[in-house]
């Protein structure tokens, strides 16, 4: 059963997403994420997830933790319109980010920490700046959203922007839009994050450079298993993640 604060969060996303598309969109997300992340509205929100209102069972199933290093804990699913997860990323935990795009629009708000944030865009191969990576289209396989990566090619990347999210601070960005994050503070960083389900396209581009290639060859071609949360340890994390942020 959905408590106040689960009831109150829903109705929110509802009222600012569904409509908007485009620029319109994104700039919606970015408004109601920052809205969200504020104490008043955030930590009660958790509180209550914690005692097992809204769906622990569903969310539970779409809560893991990423190989890359954060935890990521679905805490509102809006079915195929929008999904509200927190991503609580440990330091030293993990391998770097790949540099990569979305299938749909998104904003972020740091909570706690700070992340840090390159932005990249493709350039012609024979650029003389630029980043060689080996290209591939990451999709959703089967009933278990499990992740398939399936090689495209090689690319040339340009760095074009660098920027580092305090606690407060935060993005959005079109589904396109090429980046990479992570944890840049010495403690855990905690943010918000809202996936839109607008024009969601079918894959995302992941773009491997050295240090990772070779690990990405290895998985090229399967799928990629997720170990969802079990009920328990996504309320205990819920639970701990309040008292980190209380």
């Amino acid at each position: 059963m959905a408590g106040r604060h689960v009831h109150d969060a829903r109705r929110l996303l509802a009222e600012r997403l569904d409509g908007p598309a485009g620029d319109e969109l994104v700039r919606a997300a970015r408004a109601s994420v920052t809205e969200l992340a504020t104490p008043g509205l955030l930590l009660p929100l958790i509180r209550e997830l914690a005692t097992g209102a809204g769906d622990p069972s569903g969310c539970a199933l779409l809560s893991y933790r990423h190989v890359l290093g954060f935890d990521k804990l679905l805490l509102i699913d809006g079915g195929p319109r929008h999904m509200l997860r927190a991503h609580v990323w440990h330091p030293g935990r993990g391998t770097q980010e790949d540099i990569h795009n979305h299938r749909s629009p998104l904003a972020s708000c740091v909570v706690r920490g700070a992340l840090g944030m390159e932005l990249y865009e493709p350039v012609d191969p024979v650029a003389a700046e630029g980043l060689d990576t080996s290209w591939y289209r990451e999709s959703l396989a089967g009933e278990e959203a499990d992740w398939l990566l399936e090689p495209a090619g090689a690319a040339r990347l340009r760095l074009t922007q660098t920027a580092r999210y305090a606690a407060g601070s935060g993005y959005a960005l079109p589904p396109h839009v090429l980046h990479r994050a992570w944890c840049a503070s010495p403690g855990t960083t905690v943010t918000l994050f809202l996936e839109t389900g607008a024009g969601r396209r079918r894959y995302t581009d992941v773009f491997a450079g050295p240090g990772t290639e070779a690990a990405h060859t290895d998985l090229a071609g399967r799928a990629v298993t997720k170990k969802p949360l079990e009920v328990r340890d996504y309320l205990a994390e819920l639970s701990a993640l309040a008292e980190l942020l209380g």
